[in-house]
C-alpha cells in the first residue's frame, strides 16, 4: 500500500474468524513499532471478528515493513486485514464529531424483525444521527422461539434535528408493531441511577387491590368502573378514592388476608427487585393502594420504603374511611422527591414506574419515567414506555444484560 505523505493516522480493519489470541498477534507487532493506538473497537457477532484501530502514522511507519508484516500475520491468523490512510483534517473532523450528542435507543419485544429495525434506523438516520454500535441485551434467541424476549441497543450519535419528532415517530412505531422502543440521553446520570419508585397496584402485582375488596364486598363492579375512570385520567383520583373506600364499609377484616394470599406478583417483578437490591439500588412503592398490601410486598421482596393508604378498621370491619392522607399523584411526587433527597440523590439518579394517570406526576419528576402497561393517557404523557415484556424489562433500559441479572 503507498502511503500518501500528508497522512497522519492509519485506519486498520480486521475481520474473519474469531479465536483466541488475534487481537494480542496484530497489536504485538504494532508494539514493537512503538505504535500510539488513537481509537480502538472490537465485536464478535456468532464467532465473526470485527476489530478496528486508528493509529498514530509516523514517517518511521511510513518507511517501515510494519503494514507488510500485519498482511502476512493476517494471512496467517485466517483473517483479512485493511488499511486507509486519513489526513489531519480527515481525524480532527472525526474528534470534532465525538463532541455532539449521544443517545440509546432501545428495542424491546417479544421477537425482532428486520422491518423491526429497518423502520427504528431509518427513523434515526431521518432525525440526522448515526448508528455507532448495536449491542444485544437479551440472551441469545432459540430458533424454537421458546424465549419470546428480545432487547437490542442502539448506540448513536450526531446533532438531532427534533428530539421531539422523533420520540412521537418512535411511539408510532411500537402502535404498528408488537414492540416497545425507549430513547435515552446516554449520559453520566444513565449509568448512576440508584432509586427506583414503583406504583403497587396493576405495576408490582397483577391487579388492583381495591377490585378484589369489592368484589368480596358485593360491589365490583360499581367500584370497577370508577377504578378505570380513575386510571384514564377522567375523575379526581382523591374523590374517587373516596367514594371507592365507602362502597367497602361493613367488608370483615378477614377480607384483607384472603386478598394478599392470592393477589399475584407482576411477571418478572421478583427478578427486577432482586437484581435491583444485589446492584445496590434502594426500592420504594408509592401507591393509592393500601398499606396491608405494601407490607406484604416489602416483606417478600424486600422493598425499603413504603407510603400508602392506610385503611380504617373497627371491631373487626373496615369502616370505608382512610386513616392517612391520600396518596394521589401529588404526593407521589412528593413522596418521590423526599424519598431522593433522604438518599442524597439528584431527580435524574431516580427511576418511577407505573400504570395509571395519578402516577404521570413522579413519572415526569424522575430522571427515568416508565409507563409499564399503561392506560393510553399514560403511555403516550410518559418519556418511555414497556408494555411487550414483564417487569424485569426495565432492567434493559438500564443497561443490564440478562446474562448479569438473576
Amino acid at each position: 500500500m503507498s502511503i500518501p505523505s500528508r497522512a497522519r493516522v492509519l485506519r486498520i480493519d480486521i475481520n474473519g474468524p474469531d479465536h483466541p489470541g488475534v487481537t494480542h498477534a496484530l497489536t504485538d507487532i504494532l508494539a514493537g513499532r512503538a505504535v500510539r493506538i488513537l481509537d480502538i473497537g472490537q465485536a464478535v457477532i456468532h464467532d465473526a471478528l470485527a476489530l478496528g484501530m486508528l493509529v498514530e502514522l509516523t514517517d518511521e511507519m511510513k518507511s517501515s515493513t510494519l503494514l507488510t508484516d500485519l498482511l502476512l500475520e493476517a494471512h496467517r491468523l485466517g483473517v483479512q486485514i485493511r488499511f486507509t490512510a486519513v489526513t489531519e483534517e480527515e481525524y480532527d473532523g472525526w474528534v470534532l464529531a465525538q463532541s455532539k450528542g449521544r443517545y440509546v435507543i432501545s428495542i424491546l419485544g417479544p421477537s425482532l424483525t428486520a422491518a423491526h429495525l429497518a423502520a427504528v434506523s431509518g427513523i434515526i438516520a431521518l432525525a440526522g444521527l448515526n448508528i455507532d454500535r448495536i449491542d444485544r441485551l437479551s440472551s441469545r434467541t432459540p430458533l424454537d422461539e421458546s424465549a419470546r424476549r428480545v432487547c437490542v441497543e442502539l448506540a448513536a450519535s450526531g446533532t438531532i434535528r427534533s428530539e421531539d419528532d422523533m420520540r412521537a415517530a418512535l411511539l408510532a412505531l411500537t402502535h404498528a408493531f408488537d414492540i416497545d422502543i425507549a430513547f435515552q440521553h446516554d449520559n453520566v446520570y444513565r449509568r448512576n441511577r440508584r432509586l427506583v419508585a414503583f406504583d403497587m397496584d396493576s405495576t408490582l402485582i397483577q391487579t388492583e387491590v381495591i377490585d378484589e375488596l369489592a368484589r368480596l364486598a358485593g360491589v365490583g363492579d360499581q367500584v370497577a368502573r370508577i377504578t378505570e375512570a380513575a386510571m384514564r385520567g377522567e375523575h379526581d383520583f382523591q374523590e374517587s378514592f373516596r367514594q371507592r373506600v365507602r362502597l367497602l364499609q361493613g367488608l370483615p377484616a378477614s377480607a384483607l388476608d384472603d386478598v394478599v394470599a392470592r393477589v399475584p406478583l407482576m411477571d418478572g417483578a421478583e427478578r427486577l427487585i432482586a437484581t435491583l437490591r444485589r446492584l445496590g439500588y434502594k426500592t420504594a412503592i408509592l401507591s393509592g393502594g393500601f398499606t396491608f398490601m405494601g407490607r406484604e410486598l416489602q416483606r417478600r421482596l424486600g422493598i425499603d420504603h413504603l407510603h400508602a393508604n392506610e385503611l380504617d378498621i373497627r371491631n373487626g370491619v373496615v369502616t370505608g374511611e382512610v386513616h392517612t392522607e391520600i396518596v394521589d399523584g401529588q404526593r407521589k411526587a412528593y413522596h418521590l422527591a423526599e424519598l431522593a433527597k433522604a438518599e442524597g440523590l439528584s431527580m435524574e439518579q431516580v427511576i418511577a414506574v407505573g400504570d395509571g394517570a395519578n402516577d404521570l406526576p413522579m413519572l415526569k419528576l424522575a430522571g427515568l419515567g416508565i409507563a409499564f402497561r399503561a392506560k393510553p393517557l399514560v403511555r403516550q404523557s410518559a418519556r418511555q414506555a414497556i408494555s411487550t415484556l414483564g417487569l424485569d424489562g426495565i432492567l434493559f433500559l438500564l443497561g443490564v444484560r440478562d446474562r448479569e441479572a438473576l
